[in-house]
């Protein structure tokens, strides 16, 4: 039975160096997670801000916040966070075709 954190999107700002491949495959190996995935949403010339997704079983933030840290990053935010037997799947309301 599945408890606890299953997914995490976290908004992160890390230096050029490691790669996200490292750090990807750092976060791989933590305890509960089964994927990581990472995208680049902005660079300049010291930074990259990335959109980071893991997926899991009873994922441990604090866990993964300090591995995160360890690579140099730092969390700006949880961007979304999904708890529980089941991933629920968001739907559109009516206040999100007001903003397209």
């Amino acid at each position: 039975m599945a408890k606890g954190i299953r997914l995490l999107v976290l908004d992160v700002l890390k230096p050029h160096q490691p790669l996200v491949t490292e750090l990807a495959l750092g976060l791989s190996e933590l305890e509960g997670v089964e994927g990581v995935n990472i995208t680049l949403v902005e660079i300049d010339k010291e930074t990259e801000n990335i959109k980071v997704t893991i997926m899991g079983d009873n994922l441990n933030y604090e866990e993964i916040v300090r591995t995160i840290e360890e690579f140099g990053g730092v969390v700006h935010s949880i961007d979304m966070v999904a708890a529980g037997k089941k991933i629920v799947e968001e739907e559109e309301t009516p206040q999100d075709k007001l903003e397209e």
